[in-house]
């Protein structure tokens, strides 16, 4: 019998990291896909009990996502758990960031994530099996100033997720959208918000990468991990959209 495989992007760091020993730890096969081929053959080289593929690629590069699904079926690897972990934010005021930056930042958190997703769900319908967690995140329940771009993209992500989940309803493959708040990973230092109120209780990437697994395997939705950030999942959603955008204006400023 063929052992399954795992893609992961973003796997070098943060919850792509946690989710790579998870896979591995449970036998999967595993195809990596990140920008640092040097880390990425570190990562290969370490674990020695699965088979390991590493793709070296910039996904916030038009194109490239293709590039990692023609390489997986030229090599012959069937995919059956997709994980699209890769991502980054920025906090400013929008028209002060660095407009390629933003352009750079969905294209990564959604223009990739949506080919992939596409890509390897008709492989997954073809099997009638299959699964697939888009890290989206707490950010995608209310609008998120001076962070208003990396909030647009996490609300897409969830709703893609959760349209894809009802698309799906009555096969064997699901979709689930895991919905972490501040978790200590390399992001905060990236998007500038270490330092921020929100990142006070940032829960720790192996915690989340293991809620968010159990969450995966079980076939869940939607997952918010950690009770604080589940309360503040639910006040959003009833919350008035122009106090929840007050809010999140507050969390994002410095402690």
């Amino acid at each position: 019998m063929n052992k399954k495989t795992a893609l992961i992007t973003g796997a070098t760091s943060g919850l792509g990291y946690e989710f790579v020993k998870l896979f591995a730890n449970d036998g999967y096969d595993l195809v990596l896909v990140a920008r640092n081929n040097i880390r990425l053959s570190e990562i290969k080289n370490s674990f020695k009990n699965v088979n390991v593929t590493t793709i070296a690629k910039d996904l916030s590069i038009e194109g490239a996502a293709r590039e990692v699904f023609e390489q997986v079926e030229q090599e012959g690897i069937l995919i059956d758990i997709l994980v699209n972990n890769a991502g980054f934010g920025l906090k400013g005021s929008f028209d002060k960031l660095d407009i390629q930056k933003q352009l750079s930042m969905i294209q990564l958190n959604t223009g990739a994530l949506t080919e992939l997703t596409y890509y390897f769900l008709q492989k997954m319908k073809q099997r009638n099996s299959g699964r697939i967690l888009n890290v989206a995140s707490t950010a995608a329940f209310q609008p998120g100033p001076l962070m208003a771009v990396y909030f647009a993209t996490k609300a897409y992500v969830l709703s893609l997720s959760e349209a894809l989940m009802e698309e799906l309803s009555g096969t064997s493959i699901t979709v689930t959208a895991l919905c972490p708040g501040a978790t200590k990973t390399n992001f905060g230092a990236v998007a500038n918000v270490e330092n921020s109120k929100m990142f006070s209780q940032a829960m720790s990437a192996e915690v989340v990468a293991k809620q968010g697994y159990a969450a995966l395997m079980n076939g869940k939705r939607v997952f918010v991990p950690g009770g604080a950030n589940k309360a503040g999942v639910l006040g959003a959603k009833f919350m008035p959209r122009r106090l929840a955008a007050k809010v999140a204006k507050y969390v994002a400023g410095d402690k």
